[in-house]
Parts: C-alpha cells; structure tokens; sequence
C-alpha cells in the first residue's frame, strides 16, 4: 500500500499534475501501473481518511490547544516507530515543522499502514503526505520539504 502512497504522491501531488480523475478512472491507471486491486483500494481509502481528519467533530484529540504536550506512545505505536522514527517526530515539533495536531494526525496515517515496523524515510514521506493535506501547512510543507531532500549525509537529530 505504501508504494501506492508514493506513486500518488510523486506522480500527481508532488509533481503539481492535477488530479482530475475519478475513483474508477484511478483505480484504472494504478492497475495498468502493476498495482493489485486489493492494494489500491486500502490506498485511496488510506489517502480518503486522511482527508478526514481536518474535521475535528469527529477527531476530538485533533482539536487545537495552546498548551504544550508530551506524547506518550502506546505499546502499538512503539512496536510501530522505532525510536529513531519516534526522536525524529519530536524533532521536528521542536522545530515547529509540526505541531501536537498535525504530530497526532501523522501518528494516525502511520499506523493504518500496512507492515510491523515503518522505517524513518518512509515516516518522513507520510508526514509530507499529511502537511500538504493540511490547510494553512504551507511553510511547515516547505520545511519538511527541505529537510526530506536538501539534506545529504548525518542524522538531523
């Protein structure tokens, strides 16, 4: 599924191509790109999600706060993202590249993916993935854009 996610991305999101195709019509194209079926729905239902999450009726723990947290992960979440992929979050709230809503809603994506562990570069696609669906994200987008490919050699944190 995760390969799906970054053809999309790449492909029409990151590439500024207009994504002006239907469910069906997309389901289409990524078959013919060599994707399985099965793969390309839990994709656009992971990406349909994603959308989601803007509305916080329904993600209470999305709601804005001025106060500052400290995130407590879950045995899953551990299990999930290692502690280079959990340092690298706290990194970058930090840096305010994310904040306790957007950190939350990268958490969210990460474990409805598929696979036991994520690996730190993939974390860093899915938190692109996110900042760019989030409205009003355009300078933390920027940020991680940069540090995602300007950035050559050593840990950034």
């Amino acid at each position: 599924m995760f390969d799906i996610l970054m053809y999309l991305f790449e492909t029409y999101i990151h590439s500024d191509v207009e994504l002006l195709m239907d469910h069906d019509e997309l389901t289409e194209e990524l078959s013919r790109a060599g994707f399985h079926k099965e793969e390309i729905y839990k994709a656009l239902d992971w990406l349909e999600q994603l959308a989601s999450l803007q509305d916080s009726d329904k993600q209470p723990y999305l709601n804005p706060s001025e106060l500052p947290s400290l995130r407590v992960y879950t045995a899953q979440e551990i299990t999930k993202l290692d502690v280079s992929c959990r340092g690298f979050l706290l990194f970058l709230e930090q840096m305010k590249v994310l904040n306790a809503e957007t950190r939350e809603m990268v958490i969210d994506r990460v474990m409805e993916l598929d696979g036991p562990e994520l690996e730190l570069e993939d974390l860093k696609w899915v938190i692109l993935m996110v900042l760019f669906n989030v409205p009003g994200s355009e300078s933390a987008y920027q940020q991680m854009e940069e540090l995602l490919f300007d950035l050559g050699d050593g840990p950034l944190h």
